[in-house]
């Protein structure tokens, strides 16, 4: 009966007001009252600060200043992997793309087609390839970061709803990623194409890249694409350098477009993962 109610409720809410409002709130320099706030955060989901460049709440003017906060050196050492995990959080799902279609959750799938904004020749690029499907919770380090090293080719804005994407939501709501507004960043790299698609959800006041800034806010009503040039001002990054972040937490979809992905050994779906650690590789066997 909760579950029957909590994903009513998610329908009923008015989730993009609710966001323009946690934006405005994550945005806020309030002092003391920002500072109470921030503390309060802090310990009803026990964030570790001993990891943080800066692990003084106090100095943190804004939400958003603490939910974007850096790691301090060395506190994500890069395993010597081909792929490594993008993010801090858990793995939802992961594994072979069937097609052109994604598992989500018991009974229910979506199509690369839905989650890349209907770009129909992109999604083909990634048929039976790999996906991985990471959920960030409101206690997570908040950036993310590439799983090998990539050249930016494009970017897409893909408008969309503002479900809650914590597990029980992504086991309920039918198309939860292709459904959510997001921002798709497709790279080339030396073991083929892959793409990071960074899903938004209730209350998570925006979504960013390090190469364009703020992608969304504002909600716009119409996909938008960047295209980027191969030239000698190509966005290169190496792996493990930061590509984006969100202003709170949410999920990001990992799409390889190469058939032979091979995720790590001891991973399943719940487990806790850190952005740097061994995630797959692209050989055969």
């Amino acid at each position: 009966m909760y579950e029957f109610f909590a994903v009513l409720f998610q329908y009923l809410l008015p989730k993009k007001m609710l966001s323009r409002l946690a934006g405005w709130f994550a945005n806020w320099h309030g002092g003391a009252a920002t500072a109470a706030a921030i503390a309060a955060f802090a310990r009803r989901y026990r964030v570790d600060m001993g990891e943080a460049a800066e692990p003084d709440l106090l100095a943190y003017a804004s939400f958003n200043d603490f939910f974007t906060r850096a790691l301090r050196p060395g506190a994500r050492p890069l395993a010597n992997a081909e792929i490594v995990c993008p993010v801090d959080g858990a793995i939802s799902e992961y594994g072979a793309i069937a097609g052109d279609k994604i598992f989500q959750a018991k009974g229910h799938h979506y199509t690369t087609h839905a989650l890349l904004g209907g770009d129909a020749e992109l999604a083909k690029k990634f048929e039976n390839g790999g996906f991985a499907t990471l959920y960030l919770s409101p206690r997570d380090y908040h950036r993310i970061h590439m799983p090998c090293a990539g050249r930016l080719v494009r970017m897409i804005h893909v408008p969309g709803k503002l479900f809650s994407v914590n597990p029980l939501m992504a086991r309920k709501i039918p198309g939860l990623f292709a459904r959510n507004e997001r921002v798709v960043c497709v790279f080339e790299s030396a073991r083929g194409m892959f793409a990071l698609v960074l899903v938004g959800a209730v209350i998570v006041g925006s979504v960013e890249t390090v190469w364009h800034g703020v992608v969304t806010p504002p909600h716009s009503s119409r996909v938008s694409l960047w295209n980027y040039a191969v030239n000698e001002n190509a966005i290169e990054l190496a792996q493990g350098a930061e590509m984006g972040r969100f202003r709170l937490g949410s999920t990001v979809v990992a799409l390889f477009a190469r058939p032979d992905v091979r995720f790590a050994s001891d991973w399943m779906p719940g487990k806790p993962v850190r952005m740097g650690e061994a995630m797959g590789s692209l050989r055969e066997g």
